[in-house]
């Protein structure tokens, strides 16, 4: 009997606090209307009052004091005077009405509302609240982030070794930019992960000897350039959808109205794929002619394939990984000596 009559007590007390709250509500609501009514009230006052001005006007006029001309100054500084006052006020009322609303939406977005559940029997007896509305989503399974490689780059061609390549180790480099989801596969475990995005991935080749691509029908080959050159560059640009399958620890942070998957400090690895297409293609040479510097430019087809596929891995801590991508597509159209181009370099999740 006693339990009962505490809740029922409890249950009162809630009842009366929620009218509370909700004549508070109305008190700013009246608040506002008291505002609407003062700004009205403040447009009839000021009329009102340029009203009696130009009574007075007329009445000088009438009595020879002041002249037609000056009257008609006299009322036109009034009445602009009168609509200043009017447009300096209303914009006072208007803005604080303003604030007032803005200030009730806010509060009922922020509010947390809150359920009364009894329970008169059993071992969990009495009065429980439940939190009906956070400001906090209670679970994010997809994140996003900026992706940046770099390193060397090279190329496996048919019947020759690494070593024998034709474009030089430390010059030829990467680069790849790009945008990333990282999306938890398990509900109960950040232990795998879903990762996926668009990247433009930037490949560049720099010839041995003197060397430079030269296209000729469908055959793209090096060939010895007559001049010395200081600079040979090759570059390809792709823009391409890589998607892998990230493994790795997480740390669970949980509170009462949502919880979350930390990777600070923790080992991941991951391992995939991409496909995408080649955007443009470019070749740079520098070199000196008749004592004259020269650059030149091509940006051609150089028989390029369009379409460009690929595996690719990463191994790491945190926001840095070792990362490694191989072409499975060649570079070059066949009947071309096969090119598959790999890249070996340090990758940072932002």
């Amino acid at each position: 009997m006693k339990k009962i009559v505490i809740c029922l007590f409890l249950v009162g007390s809630s009842f009366v606090c929620q009218q509370s709250f909700s004549q508070e509500k109305n008190t700013d609501k009246s608040e506002i209307e008291i505002l609407k009514e003062r700004k009205e009230k403040v447009i009839l006052e000021e009329k009102e009052a340029l009203k009696k001005k130009v009574i007075e006007i007329n009445k000088k006029t009438e009595s020879g004091e002041i002249t037609f001309e000056e009257a008609k100054k006299l009322k036109s500084k009034a009445a602009e005077l009168h609509a200043l006052n009017i447009e300096n006020k209303v914009a006072i009322l208007e803005n604080s009405i303003a604030l007032l609303e803005r200030k009730s939406t806010t509060e009922e977005e922020d509010d947390t509302i809150s359920q009364v559940s009894i329970r008169l029997f059993g071992e969990n007896s009495g009065v429980n609240l439940h939190n009906k509305r956070s400001r906090y989503k209670y679970d994010i399974r997809t994140y996003s982030n900026l992706v940046i490689a770099f390193g060397l780059n090279n190329a496996i061609i048919e019947g020759q070794s690494l070593d024998d390549s034709p474009y030089k180790i430390g010059g030829s480099r990467f680069f790849e930019i790009g945008w990333a989801w990282n999306t938890r596969v398990l509900d109960n475990s950040n232990a795998v992960r879903f990762k996926y995005g668009l990247s433009f991935q930037y490949n560049g080749f720099k010839p041995t000897d003197n060397m430079y691509f030269v296209e000729d029908g469908e055959q793209t080959v090096l060939e010895e350039f007559p001049e010395k050159l200081k600079k040979s560059k090759f570059r390809t640009t792709n823009l391409v959808f890589p998607i892998h399958l990230e493994f790795g620890s997480s740390r669970k942070i949980e509170s009462e109205d949502r919880f979350r998957y930390s990777t600070n400090n923790k080992f991941k690895f991951g391992i995939g794929g991409y496909a995408g297409f080649n955007l443009a293609n470019l070749q740079k040479l520098k070199y000196k002619k008749e004592g004259d510097r020269v650059k030149e430019k091509s940006r051609k087809d150089f028989n390029t394939n369009n379409f460009v596929y690929g595996l690719s891995a990463y191994i790491g801590k945190d926001d840095t990984s070792l990362y490694v991508k191989y072409d499975l597509s060649t570079m070059f159209k066949s009947p071309n000596v096969d090119q598959n181009n790999i890249s070996v370099g340090v990758r940072f999740d932002l």
